[in-house]
């Protein structure tokens, strides 16, 4: 699989929870825990804990040719093992 995480997802819930070592990224449709797991490894050189997914509904949305549909996509949320931080999400 070339490409696992797609990209970080930052938003204020999201940094609340990165306090408490869980990131959340959006990640392939078809990739398992244990392919994020190694990717986020790979990636940030930390110490992964856990791993939860859920697959995001897509929705309706409005553009001027009508009705369009966004599709579904899937978010991965990583626990980090204590003293493990990814300075992505700090702004440093």
């Amino acid at each position: 699989m070339l490409y696992v995480i797609k990209r970080p997802l930052i938003s204020e819930k999201n940094s609340l929870m990165s306090e408490n070592n869980v990131y959340a990224f959006e990640v392939n449709r078809q990739a398992t825990k244990i392919d994020i797991k190694n990717a986020v490894e790979k990636s940030f050189q930390v110490k992964v804990a856990s791993v939860n997914t859920m697959v995001c509904r897509g929705r309706a949305k409005r553009t001027k040719f009508g009705l369009g549909k966004v599709p579904y996509w899937k978010k991965a949320m990583v626990k980090l093992s204590p003293g493990e931080k990814i300075s992505l999400f700090e702004g440093a």
